[in-house]
């Protein structure tokens, strides 16, 4: 399996991890905030449709390796508050939510969980994404969220969230052609 993520359609990328089941538990990884405060942003979700989500990233602090954001990122190294609402919710198997409404054009990321004996495929996918730009730095992200959150369920150290994010939003530059 490509740990990269790939363009799949305008817009949009999609990412695929191979994940220690069961299925409830990596469902509870997207779901609950604290769990998911470990390897993306803690913050409440009303899990039905329409219900509210509310995620505050800490990324200088996600790992316990702390570290500045890059100068390019300097405006995202605190607390950073994004709001969306559910779009669809089946337990343990599907989530899907709007990005960022609170900074002006909504993207959506999907999760789809499908078991695969101990395992679980997790199947990210985020839509309507802005121009190249966007794409390049969401890729990034979404790698090194993904990455955290493997080590996470392996019981692993991740490694340091900025650095690793920076070497990989440069190998996504050669991967996502122009527009």
């Amino acid at each position: 399996m490509n740990r990269y993520g790939s363009v799949i359609a305008p817009r949009t990328v999609r990412f695929e991890r191979l994940l220690p089941g069961p299925i409830e538990r990596v469902w509870s990884y997207l779901t609950d905030p604290e769990k998911r405060g470990t390897w993306l942003a803690k913050g409440n979700m009303d899990l039905r449709v329409d219900g509210s989500v509310e995620l505050i990233f800490h990324n200088n602090q996600l790992t316990g390796r702390d570290e500045k954001a890059p100068p390019k990122y300097a405006q995202y190294g605190g607390e950073i508050h994004m709001s969306g609402r559910v779009i669809a919710c089946e337990p343990p198997r599907l989530l899907t939510y709007t990005w960022a409404e609170n900074f002006g054009e909504a993207s959506e990321v999907t999760f789809e969980l499908e078991p695969q004996g101990k395992n679980v495929l997790l199947t990210l996918t985020h839509r309507k994404l802005g121009g190249r730009k966007d794409m390049l730095s969401v890729s990034g992200g979404w790698h090194t969220h993904l990455d955290i959150l493997a080590d996470r369920l392996e019981g692993r150290e991740p490694a340091p969230f900025w650095a690793t994010h920076k070497k990989l939003e440069s190998e996504y530059e050669t991967r996502i052609s122009g527009e």
